[in-house]
């Protein structure tokens, strides 16, 4: 066999194994939205050989012996070869045993921390995630083995989410967003002038016609997706199915709408990439850093934006009869109005990222054994109460409001701050290339905005690794600068700092 004939039997393999990953990622989204609550047992048995089957393709001995006499000649070749090898040499670190039980435990542990998040019981959940965190352990272990993470177990599994960073990296950003996040909410909440609080009843179906009129503004394609409930609102698919969720409150509307934008930004990423790449490792987004940026600039620079949120404003006042808030100002100011709040999903943009800080913090500790899971709840207690100045009312709304760690996700929690980050930089470059962005936002239309993120970012999907992604897209290195002059200029308008 010949390098070109052993590079065009890797791609060949590397399709019916993106094709078989897709097939589990839809095993998950009907888990979540329309599984029925008694198929729980099943689902894990399903999932846990799915994952079986996968595994065994990715450590499969022929695609090392593929890799070994491939001969990539083009751009995407050489970037394809480089993340297939990376994956086999991941996968191959990991026990088949280990990657089958995770993927058993982790289906259940999810239903199990559902149930006690609606119980407010924690005790009901921490024996499971005690077992799910000693499993990670494991796998971390085995990757630091094979040169990974540079025996930091946290490292090991960052490294499946944002690749090319450490938590030392993290550390730093946090060091530099910290100070001014900090000064700008002390100013913001001792601020005379304090935007009002949008109050009523909104049933859930009109939220849900609002939220699907959202995702069409920002250029949803309901040919390729759809729109679900779920407990956590997630995205899930990609290249010709990539469906999205929400989640609703009949006293809080903001929750729907904008949890919807930021999974329509998440979504719109998958879809944007070039259908060149589909089923192969080019074919999904680089990483969770580059897809939060994707989410977060829809929801927020864009979404929470004075132009979009006017349009909004006129939107909802005719869906639901008139707004408790004065005019299309005074919700610009209801939406981004900066409060005391204990969940993460529901943060203002001023507080979110110490949201990310404290769970960065716990999930090292747990991971190194510092903490002990018995003792998470206090432990998350008392951080809470350090860094937000108020203590935490229940465990729902504590250590039990994220499915993170149920799922084994340790090592997630900083990459939506890296996205932050990263959309700060996007933001200031999308307003100097597209100067008219505002006036199409204030009609309800983002398509400007949407069309220069596909063209300089979402279209390349894994072609280039995250750094340099962002950098192609904005002509600038990345800097948390872009993100906390854009935080001070806004909420320094809106509270008349």
């Amino acid at each position: 066999m010949s390098s070109r004939e052993s590079l065009a039997a890797l791609v060949e393999f590397q399709r019916t194994t993106e094709a078989l990953a897709a097939v589990a990622q839809r095993l998950d989204w009907d888990r979540e939205t329309v599984m029925p609550r008694g198929a729980a047992q099943q689902r894990s048995e399903e999932i846990a050989a799915m994952e079986e089957m996968l595994h065994a393709r990715r450590t499969d001995p022929r695609v090392g012996e593929w890799l070994d006499d491939a001969r990539a000649e083009s751009e995407a070749e050489v970037r394809m070869v480089e993340l297939i090898d990376r994956d086999f040499r991941r996968k191959s670190a990991v026990p088949a045993r280990l990657a089958t039980e995770l993927a058993r435990l982790t289906s259940l542990s999810q239903g199990i921390w559902a149930e006690a998040r609606a119980a407010d019981a924690p005790g009901d959940f921490l024996p499971t995630l005690d077992e799910v965190l000693t499993l990670k352990r494991e796998e971390a272990d085995a990757y630091v083995a094979a040169g990974f993470g540079k025996g930091d177990r946290y490292d090991a599994l960052l490294d499946d989410y944002e690749p090319d960073t450490s938590a030392a990296d993290i550390a730093r950003l946090f060091d530099t967003l910290r100070p001014r996040l900090v000064s700008l909410r002390d100013a913001v909440m001792g601020a005379e002038r304090q935007p009002e609080r949008l109050a009523g009843h909104f049933a859930q179906e009109a939220q849900m016609r609002l939220a699907r009129a959202c995702a069409t503004a920002f250029g949803y394609d309901w040919n390729f997706g759809r729109l679900d409930i779920a407990v956590h609102p997630f995205s899930s698919g990609t290249w010709q199915d990539s469906r999205i969720t929400t989640r609703v409150m009949e006293s809080d509307p903001f929750n729907c709408i904008y949890s919807t934008i930021h999974e329509v930004g998440h979504s719109s990423y998958e879809l944007g990439i070039d259908p060149d790449y589909a089923f192969t490792p080019l074919g999904g987004g680089v990483s969770m850093g580059v897809h939060e940026s994707q989410s977060r600039i829809y929801e927020n620079q864009l979404g929470r934006s004075r132009a979009f949120t006017g349009w909004l404003h006129d939107r909802m006042g005719d869906m639901f009869g008139g707004l408790s808030v004065r005019d299309a100002d005074a919700f610009y100011g209801a939406v981004n109005r900066v409060a005391p709040g204990f969940i993460r999903t529901e943060s203002d943009e001023v507080q979110y990222n110490l949201h990310i800080m404290l769970r960065f913090e716990l999930e090292r500790d747990l991971l190194s054994g510092k903490l002990a899971v018995a003792d998470l709840n206090e432990a998350w207690n008392a951080r809470f109460l350090r860094d937000f100045g108020f203590a935490v009312d229940r465990p729902a709304n504590g250590v039990l409001q994220d499915v993170h760690w149920s799922v084994g996700l340790f090592g997630y929690f900083p990459t939506y701050s890296l996205g932050n980050v990263y959309a700060g930089c996007l933001n200031a470059a999308l307003r100097d290339a597209v100067p008219d962005v505002d006036e199409a936002l204030a009609a309800g239309d983002a398509t400007p905005a949407v069309e220069w993120l596909r063209e300089n970012l979402q279209r390349h999907g894994s072609l280039y690794r995250p750094v340099d992604l962002t950098g192609r897209a904005t002509g600038a290195p990345v800097s948390a600068e872009p993100l906390l002059d854009y935080l001070d200029a806004k909420f320094g308008e809106i509270y008349a700092l």
